[in-house]
């Protein structure tokens, strides 16, 4: 029996089910799911992957090519397609296809579980002062000197902080070690480290 990955990868001819590309193209779950198969598994390249899950800006003109793949036969394909021009809806183009897309009722139900499509194309990063995007591991340098509530300790500006973990759910605040204490630091008092700015 050929393992999921193969089926998707011939499937697909090793190209992106969404926007047709050839480079780093890789399995990709469509959320939510209860168990990885064909049809809720998509090959997608980076740069949709990156977009999808809001880890990237959204570029309008990446995703024009949706008007043809949307016509896909795999439901992930579909249901992706349906989100990402739910998202891009204020462009002309993607409203046309949107409208265009049928989607059956156990679809479109697992098309909107995500509650993608309710947002815009605005993404989630967390940014540093000077609005570089701060990813986990990365390491940081303090622009100011902040008092750390409940320690009798001050993280001194310049200080760097290594291996930062981001707040999942708070764009303005990421975690780190100072002086051998786990704190919470708002983004808008770091620099990333060899961001430059």
């Amino acid at each position: 029996m050929m393992k999921l990955e193969e089926v998707v990868k011939a499937r697909s001819g090793g190209t992106c089910e969404l926007c047709t590309a050839v480079s780093d193209v890789q399995l990709f779950e469509v959320q939510p799911q209860d168990g990885r198969d064909a049809d809720n598994c998509i090959a997608a390249c980076a740069k949709c992957r990156a977009q999808v899950e809001r880890k990237e800006e959204l570029d309008a003109a990446h995703w024009r090519v949706l008007g043809e793949t949307m016509w896909s036969e795999v439901p992930g394909v579909q249901v992706t397609a349906w989100r990402m021009l739910s998202r891009l809806r204020n462009e002309s183009w993607a409203a046309d296809s949107l409208d265009l897309l049928y989607l059956d009722d156990e679809r479109l139900a697992w098309a909107k579980a995500t509650g993608d499509h309710e947002s815009d194309g605005t993404v989630h990063l967390h940014k540093d002062a000077n609005g570089h995007v701060l990813q986990n591991g990365d390491s940081v340098v303090l622009v100011k000197s902040l008092d750390v509530k409940g320690a009798s300790l001050t993280a001194r500006g310049g200080t760097v902080v290594k291996n930062i973990r981001l707040v999942a759910d708070n764009t303005e605040q990421i975690e780190g070690r100072v002086e051998g204490q786990m704190i919470v630091i708002l983004t808008k008092y770091v620099r990333k480290q060899g961001a430059g700015g």
